[in-house]
């Protein structure tokens, strides 16, 4: 049985509005779409809606300043899930809008069925992130280097398990826990336990801590042991 979802697409280019409400209205048949093209009325929208199930924001549309408009949103309403929908792909802005409180960043080159595949990933509370961006780094030597700054000491990374480190790995790839049970051929709920092992081992908070945290990670020298 399909769910019937409350879902807000803010963006300022009526075509790319028509694109997402097709996307959504042909993947999740029985949704109601709510759309507004400014984050001043996209604030207001969230606040008289807090059944929201997802907003679907641009990071460019009037109002915004880039990622303080969803620092705002989050701020505003912070039980509804939000994701970022850009034209961006530096990989460092990615992660920053995953830092700053989005759930998903959805690049609007992607195709249109990866697009459903990401909105139900994040509507089956799930973080998505587009893998191809997060392996490729799209970023320069200098924002490397930035990123660099807070790396996994290789204490930490030598204390988790090779399973554990398996796990993490298809982690800082994007995939969801379903994925990284079919991948590695174990069950989602004992990915679900290697999961809290590795939060804890690395000292992080959530999922997405423990992503940024790994995404420059070169796996290969640990597993080999």
């Amino acid at each position: 049985m399909e769910f019937a979802y409350k879902i807000l697409i803010a963006d300022d280019h009526p075509l790319f509005r028509e694109a997402i409400i097709s996307v959504i209205a042909s993947g999740f048949e029985g949704s109601e779409i709510l759309e507004t093209d400014d984050l001043d009325s996209a604030l207001v929208i969230a606040r008289e809606n807090d059944d929201l199930d997802l907003i679907l924001l641009d990071l460019n549309m009037p109002g915004m300043h880039g990622l303080n408009g969803l620092i705002t949103l989050r701020n505003e309403a912070p039980t509804i899930p939000v994701v970022i929908v850009s034209a961006e792909e530096e990989k460092q802005v990615v992660l920053q809008a995953i830092t700053y409180g989005a759930v998903g960043f959805i690049t609007k080159s992607s195709p249109r069925a990866q697009m459903t595949e990401a909105i139900q990933q994040i509507l089956n509370g799930n973080v998505y992130l587009p893998s191809d961006i997060i392996r490729t780094g799209k970023e320069s030597a200098g924002r490397r280097r930035h990123n660099d700054d807070n790396p996994i000491s290789p204490e930490l990374l030598n204390s988790l398990t090779r399973r554990q480190l398996l796990v993490l790995e298809r982690m800082s790839k994007g995939e969801s826990n379903k994925q990284i049970a079919y991948n590695l051929n174990i069950a989602e709920t004992t990915v679900k336990a290697h999961v809290s092992a590795i939060l804890r081992k690395l000292n992080v908070h959530n999922r997405v801590q423990a992503i940024l945290s790994a995404s420059d990670v070169d796996f290969s020298q640990y597993l080999k042991r």
